[in-house]
């Protein structure tokens, strides 16, 4: 077989369809887009309009409060970081902080800060850890490990 001979399968492609190409196409003159009214002239974006009533979404009650100042924490199972830790990409023997993870690729980016959160196995031992927040499922994990975690002052 050579380069000229490769060809796909018998109706393994398929033409486009040419809309507004003649009555003879099956999809001329209207174009598939019914008679008249707005719809069928382009540049038109009627999702959820509804003539007079007001919109669904503005009649649908809204509960609760969004606080613009609250935090985004990045979240950090356990183990992810004890795999970072055996494949080599984190020193256990230093300081695990946000700049860490980020250069271990653990996490893309801190955020407003890091967040430990219990999960998987970890069996690292005497590792320092310095977040913004850790569960009380990571602490113990940690500690039971023979870790430490070092919190902000505000955080405790």
């Amino acid at each position: 077989m050579r380069l000229n001979e490769l060809a796909d399968n018998k109706g393994a492609t398929k033409n486009r369809t040419r809309i507004g190409r003649g009555i003879g196409s099956g999809k001329g003159k209207t174009g598939g887009r019914g008679v008249k009214g707005q719809k069928s002239r382009s540049g038109v974006s009627v999702n959820g309009f509804r003539g007079e009533q007001t919109n669904l979404i503005q009649q649908m009650p809204k509960r609760g409060f969004n606080n613009p100042f609250a935090k985004k924490f990045n979240a950090v199972r356990l183990d992810r970081i004890q795999s970072a830790i055996d494949s080599g990409k984190l020193d256990a023997k230093g300081v695990i902080d946000a700049k860490a993870l980020v250069e271990a690729g653990v996490i893309r980016r801190a955020k407003d800060g890091v967040r430990l959160i219990a999960g998987g196995e970890f069996k690292a031992s005497k590792v320092t850890f310095k977040v913004d927040h850790a569960s009380k499922g990571a602490q113990a994990a940690v500690e039971a490990a023979g870790g430490k975690i070092d919190l902000p002052a505000a955080a405790e």
